[in-house]
């Protein structure tokens, strides 16, 4: 008797999963993701795969919006880590200027934590004075 009620147990866990599944897909073609259906429906094509069912498509825009902004927060904690670490080393020096400047080492880090390996050109410009006149820079 035991049995049958784990059985029925598991049973009625399974409809509730369904249940809830088919409400969050349902859900989904009221949802206006980020990342519009046409650009996931393009990379889905290139990489060979092919769906008509847009709750489908807006399930992968909605996975991969998750996925950038938790790379995001990722990289800005390196990025925090890492000017903390600066103003440390120059405790003399009163610094004038908080802003919070990403580099291309910070989302490595980031994106290594997800088993994404970037790697770019020696000559990729990672300083965060780039592209400013040089009137205006501080160093």
């Amino acid at each position: 008797m035991n049995h049958n009620q784990n059985q029925q147990s598991s049973e009625g866990r399974h409809d509730d999963d369904e249940a809830s599944l088919s409400e969050f897909l349902a859900s989904l073609m009221d949802y206006t993701p980020t990342i519009p259906d046409e650009l996931v429906e393009h990379y889905l094509a290139k990489s060979g795969f092919q769906c008509p069912d847009v709750r489908l498509i807006r399930l992968v825009a909605v996975a991969t919006q998750k996925f950038v902004a938790e790379v995001a927060t990722d990289a800005l904690q390196q990025c925090k880590a890492r000017q903390a670490a600066v103003v440390k080393d120059k405790r003399d020096k009163q610094q004038k200027d908080k802003r919070q400047i990403l580099t291309m080492e910070d989302l490595s880090k980031a994106l290594r934590e997800y088993g994404v390996n970037v790697k770019h050109q020696e000559y990729f410009a990672d300083s965060p004075s780039t592209g400013m006149d040089p009137a205006s820079r501080e160093e």
